[in-house]
């Protein structure tokens, strides 16, 4: 989830989607992380601890939906309010609700969540995935979304252990070991601008008032041979790593990594046998009263 606008908007009367270098990569490994983590995703929102399918979810943070039509796709009966600050990726979404046939049962809401909240109605459940980490004040959200449940709801929040491992330890050949010091760079990155990433949301739940219901880790091993997806979801992955680690790097490890994707190198990611995707997702499943 990306907070690319201060302003809300319903459908009617939405800004035109803006379309940058940026936002358009970034939609792009939304897609791509969804197609890769299906199977996941769908394990997740059938383990959630519900009794009674609910009518109204709110996906919070819903990047181009691939947690909305996941619910969508596990609760026949309910329809879907998606929010999110990016005017890009909701048309994304917008467009994938047509294609799937369930257009009539997506609306969405443009807004940026660190400032005033818009009508989201009483929602039986609320999903945030990977966005509760990029909220300003988090306590205030899980307030927020505390009072928004109607009574007896639930609130899915699924957080990363971090970014996905691609690569075996020992590649590239000329700089083994190159991805892990690519992370630890990372990890320094986010622990300056994304300071809740990877955070045990237990302990915030219950102080905002919640039952902790249930709590599951996924561990993710996609192998590479399994998906052409995971090729492409590596490279674009491994470019935005490399935005944000670039300035850590040593000039060899830049250079092993510019190698890897650079499409037109025979070493290039694309090229490459012995990917997967490894990684973990936590969800923890919370009651309102």
């Amino acid at each position: 989830m990306t907070h690319a606008s201060p302003h809300a908007a319903h459908d009617g009367g939405r800004p035109a989607p803006r379309h940058t270098p940026d936002s358009d990569s970034q939609a792009e490994i939304l897609d791509l992380d969804a197609e890769v983590f299906a199977e996941h995703i769908a394990s997740i929102t059938a383990w959630l601890p519900i009794e009674r399918g609910p009518r109204h979810i709110v996906d919070l943070g819903c990047g181009t939906g691939a947690g909305a039509f996941a619910l969508l796709a596990r609760f026949p009966e309910a329809e879907v309010t998606a929010v999110d600050a990016s005017a890009g990726h909701l048309h994304r979404l917008r467009e994938r609700a047509e294609v799937l046939g369930v257009a009539d049962r997506v609306r969405t809401v443009l807004a940026d969540l660190d400032t005033d909240w818009p009508e989201l109605g009483r929602p039986e459940l609320v999903w945030a995935s990977a966005s509760m980490h990029h909220m300003a004040d988090p306590d205030r959200t899980l307030r927020k979304v505390h009072d928004l449940l109607s009574p007896g709801g639930l609130f899915a929040v699924v957080e990363l252990a971090g970014f996905p491992r691609f690569l075996p330890d020992d590649a590239p050949k000329e700089r083994p070991g190159l991805e892990e010091r690519c992370h630890a760079a990372l990890a320094h990155h986010h622990a300056e601008h994304v300071p809740h990433r990877g955070a045990d949301w237990g302990p915030k739940l219950a102080a905002a008032r919640f039952t902790v219901e249930g709590k599951r880790t996924i561990i993710v091993n996609v192998d590479g041979s399994r998906s052409k997806a995971v090729g492409h979801y590596a490279l674009s992955s491994l470019k935005r790593l490399r935005g944000s680690a670039a300035g850590t790097l040593t000039a060899e490890d830049l250079g092993s990594l510019d190698r890897l994707l650079d499409t037109d190198s025979p070493l290039s990611i694309p090229r490459r046998s012995d990917l997967a995707v490894r990684t973990e997702r936590t969800v923890w499943g919370a009651r309102r009263a």
